[in-house]
C-alpha cells in the first residue's frame, strides 16, 4: 500500500487514554541529567521487553539488537519485520485502534515522516544528537536519521570490465548496454534527486533515452536487485544501496559499486511511539542506536552511519541528499514520473 493511501487513514485526535504514560515518556525523552542512562536502564530492566517494527534485513537489525541485549542484559527485544510501507500501515492502524504494541519504529525516512504527521511518535532529545550530521536531525525531533541509504550503481565484475563503466548517464543509452541494465521498482526519491542534480529537462531526456535504446529490467527490492547483479543476471544496476553491494563484495561475490555523479542519499531512521508500552527501554534503545557504539555496529554491517564520530569509507563519496519531508509531499508526482519513465515504457 502506498504512502498516500496510508496517510488517508489518519488517526483520530481523541481517544488517548494513556495521559499518565505519555507524560512519563515525554519526561524520559526530554531528560538530560547526567544519570540519564542509569535512569533509563533501571526502568527498562523492570519493563524487561522492547518491541521494534523495522524494514531492515533481519540479520542487519539483529546485529544491532544483539549488541543492545549484550550491553543491557535482562531486556528482551522482539522484532517485527516487513516492508517500510507495511511498517507504517501497521503502526498507524494499531495506534488508531489504541492497540499499543510498538515501542520503536526503525525504517525509511518518508514513512517516519508520515508517522510524525499522524502524531504517533514522540519528540526526542539525546546527548548523542550533537554527533550526527545535520541531515539526520529533523526540526520537529520526532524521528532521527540513523543510517543513510546511498543510491549507487553496481556491476558484476565478471560481466563488465571496470574500464567499460559509464562516466556519465548518457553513456548508458549506447545499444551495447541492451539487456544488461536493471533498476529497482520504486526508487522515485532517487529520481527526484537526479532531477535536482541534472535539471528536469536533461534528466527526463537522459533516462528516457536509456530505456528506449538499451532497455531496463525493473525488479522489486534492493536486496534482490543487488543479488541479481552478483549472480550476473543483471550485469549493471542503476539503483542499489552501497552498503548491500559492499556486504556481498566482502563475502567474495563478483560485485562492485561506483557512482555516476554525486550519489543520491536519504536517511533511514528511528522513532519512538508516543504510546510505547515500554518507554524506558524504547528511549534507551534510541540512545543506543545513535550513540557511537550503536553507530559502530551499523558501520560493521557496512551501513553508512549518520554519526560524525564513526568513520567509514562508504561515506567518502560526493552525496546529494533528498529531503524525506519534500519526498512525502511530492510522492504522487515522483511515483508517476518514475513509472512513466521506467515501468510503463518497457
Amino acid at each position: 500500500m502506498k504512502i498516500r493511501v496510508l496517510i488517508a487513514a489518519a488517526l483520530a485526535a481523541s481517544g488517548f487514554s494513556h495521559a499518565a504514560q505519555a507524560q512519563s515518556l515525554a519526561e524520559l525523552a526530554a531528560y538530560s541529567g547526567p544519570d540519564r542512562e542509569q535512569k533509563l536502564l533501571a526502568g527498562a530492566k523492570k519493563e524487561g521487553e522492547l518491541s521494534i517494527y523495522t524494514s531492515a534485513q533481519s540479520d542487519d537489525m539483529g546485529a544491532l539488537v544483539k549488541a543492545f541485549e549484550t550491553k543491557y542484559p535482562g531486556i528482551k527485544v522482539t522484532m517485527w519485520r516487513s516492508s517500510s510501507e507495511k511498517v507504517l500501515q501497521r503502526a498507524v492502524q494499531e495506534a488508531r485502534a489504541n492497540r499499543n504494541t510498538m515501542d520503536v519504529a526503525e525504517t525509511n525516512g518518508p514513512e517516519l515522516e508520515a508517522m510524525h504527521r499522524e502524531k504517533i511518535v514522540q519528540k526526542m532529545t539525546s546527548p548523542y544528537l550533537k554527533d550526527l550530521i545535520p541531515q539526520a536531525v529533523l526540526p520537529h525531533g520526532e524521528w532521527t536519521g540513523t543510517r543513510l541509504n546511498v543510491f549507487v550503481q553496481a556491476y558484476n565484475t565478471k560481466a563488465v570490465k571496470k574500464e567499460e563503466l559509464p562516466k556519465k548517464w548518457e553513456d548508458l543509452a549506447d545499444p551495447k548496454w541492451k539487456g544488461k541494465l536493471g533498476i529497482e521498482q520504486e526508487d522515485s526519491d532517487w529520481l527526484a534527486g537526479q532531477y535536482a542534480e541534472m535539471g528536469p529537462q536533461k534528466a527526463e531526456q537522459v533516462f528516457k533515452d536509456i530505456v528506449a535504446k538499451a532497455g531496463i529490467s525493473v525488479r522489486k527490492g534492493h536486496t534482490l536487485l543487488t543479488q541479481l547483479v552478483a549472480s550476473g543476471e543483471i550485469p549493471l544496476a542503476l539503483t542499489v544501496y552501497n552498503y548491500k553491494a559492499e556486504q556481498l563484495k566482502n563475502k567474495g561475490a563478483p560485485i562492485d559499486w561506483f557512482t555516476i555523479g554525486p550519489a543520491i542519499a536519504r536517511p533511514n531512521g528511528i522513532a519512538v511511539s508516543n504510546k510505547a508500552p515500554h518507554p524506558h527501554a524504547a528511549v534507551l534503545f534510541y540512545d543506543f542506536e545513535i550513540s557511537p557504539e550503536g553507530q559502530g555496529v551499523l558501520a560493521k554491517r557496512d551501513f553508512v552511519p549518520t554519526s560524525k564520530k564513526v568513520d567509514t569509507p562508504l561515506n567518502k563519496i560526493p552525496m546529494k541528499f533528498v529531503d524525506s519531508r519534500v519526498q512525502l509531499d511530492e510522492f504522487q508526482k515522483w511515483e508517476k514520473l518514475y513509472a512513466d519513465i521506467f515501468t510503463k515504457a518497457r
